[in-house]
């Protein structure tokens, strides 16, 4: 399904930010726009937990997000959130909150994740995206480093960066921008030129040094909410700089939300990521790709049995259990004894471009859960859908244990008021004694939980 409009949210470390966009062909069009300072990271605790004045900020910023927001499609707006959320430990409990403040779910995203989504968007802002880019971005949470820290962390990836090269350096989001304007409209750069350059970041950071605390520079230009983390920031870009060797760096209004806007723009249009890291994990963990294909088709089929709403293939959850499908058998590349367990654990802790954290849970759960007890996954999966997509999978995967493509049995799935049914041919049970002892033991298994699997018998 395609929107007119779409929206991101980005739950940054300093400041929270919405962008609305029109959608017009492949390109993406500013509407509307809200930002918020809100300062998280400032209110993290020294044994990493959010206190709650810093939880209380937040969740007014996004309460007013949600009065703009109102009257979208689920499918047309994505919110992610960064740093400052993967490592606060009450991360879970304040999003609980966050969601319904919103109206909408947040996704915490990986570090990789991020970065991919900011270069996405600063590419779709330059003259000529085809060039190589050296992207800068410094995120609010990044500023506690200190300069020599920063280029410590620098160091170990710098030789890489340099042996790909680049034709250009870009700087985005709101360090690079508030560093770009005091550069200018204090004329600090040489010549009067545009960006970033090494000769006004000497000068930024020798003026920051000579007054002692950021609280006494007079700068024309310096934004009161930038106060508190701009010498972090500016020690990190001078770190940067040097480690790579920099003279000059332009500025890219494109950053992470724009990269969300434009990367939900791209499953629209069947150009989604997540597709193309599910192929490429497949044949880098050398997956069985007919066998998955054969359980992907009967889960999917139970599914739309199930819950006919999720039916289509785009529909969200039919879209996870074809991904689930797909990825059951990874872990088979480690061991074959309990590989759904380092299946899962893969799909946990792995690096899945286009996936957000708990996207990659909810695919690992599903998976973990496809065989042997389902008491493993019991108190982390609380939605029903899950238990349906839990379900199809295990069906799927235990009549195709033979692995042929002999004629698929027919049987069929449904739902009762205790639970799941399955209704098969008497005789073609009868004739599968190995099929009914297993789906007798999974009978055993949905009871365990509380739950019923009845099997209706038709002649």
């Amino acid at each position: 399904m395609s929107y007119d409009r779409i929206a991101a949210v980005d739950l940054g470390s300093n400041s929270f930010r919405l962008q609305v966009g029109r959608v017009v062909g492949n390109q993406i069009y500013p509407l509307d726009g809200l930002k918020e300072s809100v300062r998280l990271a400032s209110g993290l605790t020294r044994d990493k937990m959010l206190d709650a004045p810093s939880q209380l900020r937040g969740l007014e910023a996004l309460a007013r997000f949600g009065e703009l927001l109102r009257g979208f499609a689920p499918g047309a707006v994505r919110a992610v959130a960064t740093n400052t959320l993967r490592v606060a430990k009450n991360a879970p409990q304040f999003l609980a909150q966050a969601d319904a403040a919103l109206g909408f779910s947040i996704e915490v995203i990986a570090g990789r994740e991020e970065a991919r989504l900011i270069y996405l968007g600063v590419a779709h802002t330059l003259p000529n995206p085809q060039t190589q880019q050296l992207v800068v971005d410094i995120g609010g949470g990044s500023t506690e480093f200190i300069e020599l820290a920063a280029r410590k962390e620098l160091q170990a990836i710098a030789h890489a960066y340099q042996n790909a090269g680049w034709e250009e350096a870009v700087g985005s989001s709101g360090t690079a921008k508030a560093i770009v304007d005091l550069l200018e409209l204090n004329g600090l750069n040489p010549g009067g030129a545009g960006g970033i350059t090494r000769s006004g970041l000497d000068q930024l950071r020798s003026a920051l040094i000579e007054a002692g605390d950021v609280e006494k520079l007079k700068l024309e230009g310096l934004r009161p909410d930038r106060v508190p983390v701009l010498p972090g920031g500016i020690a990190i870009m001078a770190a940067v700089f040097r480690e790579f060797g920099l003279e000059r760096m332009t500025f890219s209004e494109g950053a992470l939300r724009l990269g969300v806007l434009y990367d939900l723009l791209g499953r629209y249009h069947h150009e989604d990521l997540r597709e193309a890291t599910v192929g490429a994990f497949m044949q880098r963990y050398e997956a069985d790709h007919r066998q998955a294909a054969r359980v992907g088709r009967t889960a999917l089929r139970f599914l739309a049995e199930l819950n006919p709403a999720a039916g289509s293939v785009d529909h969200s959850d039919a879209q996870f259990l074809s991904w689930a499908a797909r990825l059951h058998e990874i872990g088979i590349s480690v061991a074959h004894s309990s590989y759904h367990k380092h299946s899962a654990y893969i799909l946990e802790n792995a690096d899945m471009p286009g996936f957000s954290k708990r996207d990659q849970q909810r695919l690992a759960r599903i998976v973990l859960a496809h065989r042997g007890k389902l008491e493993r996954v019991q108190a982390t999966t609380r939605e029903a859908i899950d238990w349906m997509l839990i379900f199809a999978l295990r069906i799927a995967a235990l009549l195709h244990r033979s692995r042929d493509d002999a004629a698929e049995a027919s049987i069929r799935a449904g739902v009762t008021a205790k639970g799941f049914e399955l209704t098969v041919d008497a005789e073609w049970l009868k004739s599968s004694p190995l099929t009914a002892a297993a789906l007798a033991d999974e009978a055993k298994q949905w009871a365990g939980l509380g739950s019923d699997l009845s099997l209706r018998k038709r002649r």
